[in-house]
């Protein structure tokens, strides 16, 4: 995949010679006339010799961009782009799919952008991720530490080029995997300040959505979940507690009745689309998998996922799947005219894909708990949410490594509304000066604002404005 890169190696080299580049964007192919808010893209060179090039995607809040706050936003992934949340998650343009077809993929606004209240940063990383390149092969070679690392250095090179913003309110966020890897960029962005790094960053908190924090935990949470929305019975979640005692990862095959259980549980939620629980199942025609309840990413690596991505919507059957709106963001971000558009610097990728699951990416941190703890002894707010149909990272998970942290409840699980409409429920955590909000979003799966997008934007809106209603 990255022989291009090699092949153009010393071109490369002569291009970064900037740490960074920038472009205004004023239109784009397939939005009619000029954008109605201010686009900019560039890439930032980071690590030794700024041999990683970080290709990130800069909206100004659409309300107020001096006072709003500044966002750094992370798909999950790893290796899911920042295009990716941009389009179909809390950017303020996606795919107009009525008036899309075949090779021509139109664009339309999205009433519900965070880009509304928020200045945001859509970064491509880690590197190999998006448009994200490097200008050698050991450059690939990254891991949790080495990538939260050059996030860091890559926030601070563009505040030193975007001085403006230095004293806007920053928050760190991101969603899925970015659960794990957001709370380790808090920690060093804190580190850094304490430290006198420079720029000193106006950090006031983060956000994570559907987060990712420890893969055995998470994972271990599905059974609980699934007997909690009636997908196993009563019976068979009691006998599967009981026999397996609280462990579902790679039981003990001489466990006889354990291993039962799990086969049950398997059976009972072998066609379901855990992502989001209600939706088509992309892979209904392809036989259940062993353990799928209890691999880590089920939602991402169904056997038929690349095919779907590589065919055209025309060419898929029904039922409608979630996936298929993908296949327009392939065909977009690989269009020559796009990429010139977004000043892609040409010859340093081979193809755009929404998530690159190719990566030589080492998971050195087991899980991101620890560092939670450690922040909440900071002046710092956090929110999490969690779409209350995701069985992939379920929010009964999420809830138990919450309360883990030992905070004081400020306000107990209390139902929210939009617009009259039962919205999710929330729970407020403090301690001294640290604060955590915690919101479910009802109905939304994985990840809630591509399904919810008014109810999180109504969500995001009023924690940025120190209330929650």
């Amino acid at each position: 995949m990255w022989l291009s890169v090699v092949v153009l190696v010393h071109v490369l080299l002569l291009i970064s010679n900037s740490v960074e580049s920038q472009s205004n964007i004023d239109t784009l192919p397939g939005f009619p006339g000029k954008l109605p808010f201010k686009l900019e893209t560039g890439y930032i060179g980071v690590g030794e010799l700024d041999e990683v090039q970080l290709f990130y995607y800069f909206i100004e809040s659409e309300r107020n961009p001096k006072d709003d706050p500044l966002v750094l936003w992370l798909t999950g992934g790893p290796g899911c782009s920042g295009l990716s949340g941009l389009l179909f998650e809390i950017g303020p343009f996606t795919f107009d799919y009525a008036n899309s077809s075949g090779n021509k993929p139109t664009l339309e606004l999205n009433p519900y952008s965070w880009t509304k209240i928020a200045n945001i940063i859509f970064l491509d990383a880690p590197v190999g991720t998006g448009f994200s390149y490097a200008t050698t092969w050991e450059a690939y070679n990254i891991n949790d530490t080495s990538s939260t690392a050059q996030t860091y250095e890559f926030l601070r090179k563009w505040l030193m080029a975007h001085s403006t913003f230095l004293v806007n309110p920053l928050y760190i966020a991101g969603d899925s995997y970015s659960g794990k890897t957001v709370p380790i960029i808090v920690q060093e962005v804190s580190n850094g300040n304490e430290i006198g790094h420079w720029p000193p960053l106006n950090l006031k908190g983060f956000v994570i959505g559907n987060p990712l924090t420890h893969e055995i935990w998470d994972t271990n949470a599905r059974l609980k979940f699934a007997h909690q929305t009636a997908l196993i019975s009563d019976r068979l979640y009691q006998s599967t507690k009981r026999n397996c005692q609280g462990s579902y990862i790679n039981p003990d095959p001489n466990n006889t009745q354990c291993v039962e259980d799990l086969r049950e549980v398997n059976e009972c939620i072998a066609n379901i689309y855990i992502a989001q629980i209600l939706e088509p199942n992309c892979a209904f025609s392809q036989p259940p998998k062993p353990n799928k309840l209890w691999s880590l990413s089920p939602h991402l690596d169904d056997d038929n996922f690349i095919d779907i991505l590589h065919s055209t919507p025309d060419q898929v059957l029904e039922p409608w799947c979630r996936f298929y709106n993908y296949v327009y963001s392939l065909i977009w971000a690989n269009d020559k005219s796009v990429q010139k558009a977004l000043h892609i610097r040409e010859g340093t990728i081979t193809d755009w894909e929404r998530c690159n699951y190719t990566l030589t990416y080492t998971h050195n941190i087991i899980t991101s708990i620890d560092y939670h703890q450690n922040l909440t002894k900071k002046d710092l707010r956090a929110l999490v949410y969690s779409g209350d149909h995701d069985m992939s990272i379920p929010y009964v998970g999420t809830l138990e490594w919450i309360e883990l942290l030992d905070l004081s409840v400020k306000d107990d699980w209390r139902p929210w509304f939009v617009d009259g409409q039962i919205a999710g429920y929330v729970t407020i955590y403090t301690e001294e000066k640290y604060s955590l909000t915690f919101t479910t979003i009802k109905g939304a799966g994985h990840t809630a604002p591509e399904y919810k997008p008014k109810e999180c934007l109504a969500m995001i809106d009023r924690w940025f404005a120190y209330y929650f209603l």
